[in-house]
């Protein structure tokens, strides 16, 4: 888990998967060899002071241009978004869940990231408790008139 400081100066702890673990714990290893001026930061500059908000801006649009997806509507914001839809599209994170991964404090703002999927509106329908009946058993006969 890593312990964060969000918006409001509101902490909260994130979980992270196992790649995220071994990329941050080589970064550490880096990480301990600068002194910072800052000992909480996790991220700091050249200057040795935390990273800013916007300097995280400029570091993902350098690396935007770098892939070939400069100028094209891309932020940090629009990751942000796109990885809280990719993990609500898989079925699999609840919207609850997912509101407290983002830190809001309200379900209906996470419900902004939550689009649904043509598959999920045809897989939700297939699992209704009528989906299945067969015609035949709802049929009457002739005899029940």
């Amino acid at each position: 888990t890593v312990k964060v400081l969000g918006k409001g100066s509101k902490e909260r702890i994130l979980y992270v998967n196992d790649s995220v673990r071994q990329a941050l714990a080589d970064y550490l290893k880096v990480r301990a060899h600068l002194s910072c001026h800052d000992k909480d930061a996790l991220f700091v500059s050249r200057n040795k002071r935390r990273l800013s908000d916007k300097a995280v801006q400029l570091l993902v649009k350098k690396y935007l241009a770098y892939a070939g997806l400069g100028g094209k509507g891309y932020s940090t914001h629009k990751l942000r978004h796109t990885a809280a839809t990719l993990m609500y599209g898989t079925g699999q994170v609840d919207s609850r869940v997912l509101k407290d991964i983002l830190g809001h404090e309200q379900l209906n703002t996470t419900q902004i990231y939550t689009h649904v999927s043509s598959e999920q509106m045809k897989q939700a329908t297939a699992l209704h408790p009528l989906a299945n009946i067969d015609k035949k058993d709802i049929t009457p006969r002739e005899d029940d008139e």
